[in-house]
């Protein structure tokens, strides 16, 4: 039972967006955890965009409900707790990125103080002075973040944080999510960077043709380690590990029988091959990673998420 004292940061149900015969979100049934960072994956066209922009009030649901910090979306109470950043930045081109944040900390009734801490932040205090226009787009996308985390808000949507970032701002807009994170501010992420989405996001949901497909922990979502066997034989040792452990616990990959079995297991599995005839020349764990999972998932149906 939801305690109504502490509703989800996020909640929707049966959430639906029709464009006239269009169905761009179809009934999403979506559950954001306190304090978690919760990455939102889907092929362009899937429904992403268009359920991050119902969160925040910006067009409205054909059917269903939703409720974001336990209000409707667009509410006075709602916005002033809630920090966006959808589709890239949009600010005054001839103002500094200084000056942008000081005119969107005044119409918030935060006070300025809080300007100089988000561009610390996102480190841009050393180009606090000089004119959005000639930041670079990944200046531009710091800045962004800057002005979402003015309000210090409770729920912060980031669409496409690492937009422009090199690597090495990558890694530290990563390190502000997660601290983020700790701080007990709730994060919804969405990337086409998977590897990103990876590294920092407690659960992910995959979004394709409206639905939500899947919704777990990265970890789980990954389906834990495979036991990677090189062999000399493979269908005959394919044959012989459906016989151990079973038919639907046994993949092939790449020319190599990928095994889903417990961790001390491998010794065992690697003995009971030897005396069926197999030579095995090589053992090893991998871990499938999440773009792997997402392409399953999606059937391949694009090689981009957006």
């Amino acid at each position: 039972m939801e305690n109504n004292h502490n509703p989800p940061p996020v909640r929707t149900r049966e959430l639906t967006k029709r464009y006239g015969d269009i169905v761009a979100v179809d009934k999403l049934n979506l559950t954001v955890e306190p304090g978690e960072i919760y990455g939102f994956l889907g092929p362009n066209g899937a429904g992403k965009t268009t359920t991050l922009r119902m969160l925040l009030g910006l067009i409205r649901s054909t059917s269903g409900s939703v409720r974001v910090l336990g209000r409707a979306p667009g509410t006075a109470d709602h916005l002033a707790r809630v920090g966006a950043l959808i589709e890239g930045p949009a600010f005054y081109p001839h103002l500094s990125g200084g000056t942008n944040l000081r005119v969107l900390a005044r119409y918030a009734g935060v006070p300025k103080t809080r300007v100089a801490e988000v561009l610390g932040m996102v480190d841009l205090e050393n180009r606090a002075g000089d004119r959005y226009s000639t930041y670079s787009l990944g200046m531009k996308q710091r800045l962004g973040v800057a002005a979402a985390l003015l309000k210090e808000p409770q729920l912060l949507i980031l669409d496409e944080p690492t937009n422009g970032l090199d690597p090495a701002g990558m890694a530290d807009m990563r390190m502000l999510i997660r601290q983020l994170g700790t701080e007990g501010c709730t994060v919804v992420l969405s990337s086409h960077l998977l590897g990103e989405v990876q590294q920092v996001c407690d659960r992910v949901g995959v979004i394709s043709h409206g639905r939500l497909i899947a919704e777990s922990t990265v970890a789980e979502l990954r389906g834990g380690q495979r036991l990677r066997i090189d062999v000399d034989s493979l269908d005959d040792a394919a044959r012989a590990a459906r016989d151990l452990v079973g038919a639907e616990f046994v993949h092939i990959v790449d020319d190599a029988l990928e095994l889903e079995v417990e961790a001390d297991k491998a010794a065992w599995v690697n003995g009971e091959l030897v005396n069926c005839g197999i030579a095995v020349s090589q053992l090893r764990w991998r871990e499938r990673d999440l773009e792997q999972v997402f392409l399953e998932l999606t059937e391949g149906e694009l090689s981009h998420v957006g």
